[in-house]
């Protein structure tokens, strides 16, 4: 009843690729041929924005290693699934430990270690099986070192097939996710060669991002392991804190109302209801920063867009709708509960703040923005870029 890894790991890691891959929804149905014709496009559209993407932003990588280190992997749903799990794996391991040490000293270790694991392999698989089906692209900032991909199941396989890992934190890697890219140019019915262009220039941004700054990386990980470092493993007080959480978040909940009728209050999403004070701070940080990278991604892709995409107004103009319509109801929650609005948001503030800048100070003056830590901009900043280009700009 222990994990693949002899109980090292918390979690039941193959056995959440295993749930995950079971509950997924299948993606578009398309011929074999279709399907090989857009894994290549797909690929070839990755060469094609980056140096699109690099042009328009001034941004070089530091190295030609470090281009090159970071692949660019076609999945299918499946496959970014384990792409994830191998990530959370590296991510997670300091909250691993510190969990470890405390079960060891706990009198129910034994019960933990022949039920806990399962039953959080199980979650974590249904989750992922959520996501995986919204998901077009994704730079993975904390990938697992190389080898990064197993052998194909066949010859004649399609898709890359990520590692599970663990093999230690690699440089990182870039995913598309071909169903989903397939679904949503459908869903749309935009030009799928010009959709497929304009997903490949957000996400290649992300990957310029971070080879052409080299402390970049590493910035976002101390603040990562800081938060999970204030992470409190003691149940009680978690328990108390998801207690008042589940208060709040039902008086939060769409047609949740007052007694006047009115909608009540968003509480936020799950992870800020149990945060400590601590991790607040370091999620604001992490907040403004992640703003800072989806809308500079938004702002490039949307700017290369006229030159190289022909029906970029038309895509972003579908797209934002698609954005701001959402879906149902249980959809709606589960993204509330996940922090997926708050990505959502994410993108649009941060896309404000780029466009804001740039207008004041040109792109030269913008990219100062990547010197170090100290010039990034800060949560208030995102929502005040003069305070931003009175500080660092100028």
């Amino acid at each position: 009843m222990t994990s693949a890894s002899g109980g090292a790991d918390m979690v039941d890691w193959n056995l959440a690729v295993a749930t995950a891959t079971r509950l997924v929804r299948p993606g578009p149905e398309v011929s074999r041929a279709e399907a090989a014709a857009v894994v290549a496009e797909l690929r070839r559209h990755a060469l094609e924005a980056e140096e699109h993407v690099r042009a328009f932003t001034g941004m070089r990588s530091s190295s030609l290693a470090a281009a090159t280190a970071t692949p660019v992997l076609v999945v299918d749903r499946p496959g970014w699934v384990r792409a994830n799990v191998a990530g959370f794996r590296t991510v997670v391991q300091p909250l691993v430990e510190k969990l470890q040490a405390r079960r060891a000293n706990s009198a129910a270790a034994g019960v933990f270690g022949a039920v806990g694991e399962k039953a959080t392999g199980i979650e974590v698989g249904a989750l992922l099986a959520f996501l995986a089906t919204k998901v077009l692209g994704q730079y993975e900032t904390f990938a697992p070192a190389e080898p990064s991909l197993e052998a194909p199941d066949s010859p004649a396989a399609l898709f890359d097939k990520p590692r599970l890992g663990p093999e230690g934190p690699g440089p990182g890697r870039l995913l598309l996710v071909a169903p989903n890219i397939v679904h949503v140019e459908r869903e749309l019915d935009v030009d799928p060669s010009d959709f497929r262009l304009w997903v490949c220039l957000h996400e290649e941004t992300h990957r310029t991002q971070f080879t052409a700054v080299p402390w970049l990386r590493d910035h976002i990980q101390s603040e990562v392991q800081s938060f999970l470092a204030e992470t409190d493993v003691d149940p009680g007080a978690l328990l108390e804190r998801l207690r008042d959480a589940a208060g709040s978040l039902g008086a939060g909940l769409p047609g949740a109302g007052n007694r006047e009728g009115r909608e009540s209050p968003s509480p936020g999403n799950l992870l800020e209801l149990v945060q400590s004070p601590a991790q607040r701070e370091i999620l604001g940080r992490l907040t403004a920063v992640m703003s800072l990278l989806e809308g500079h991604a938004d702002v490039v892709m949307d700017g290369v867009g006229p030159a190289v995409v022909p029906t970029v107004a038309e895509i972003r103009e579908k797209f934002q709708q698609r954005r701001d319509r959402g879906a149902n109801r249980l959809d709606l929650v589960l993204r509330r509960l996940l922090g997926m609005d708050a990505k959502l948001r994410q993108y649009q503030d941060g896309a404000v703040f780029v466009r804001a800048v740039v207008e004041q100070v040109g792109m030269e003056g913008f990219n100062r923005v990547w010197t170090s830590p100290n010039t990034l901009p800060t949560k208030d900043e995102i929502h005040d870029p003069a305070a931003w280009v009175a500080r660092v700009g100028r």
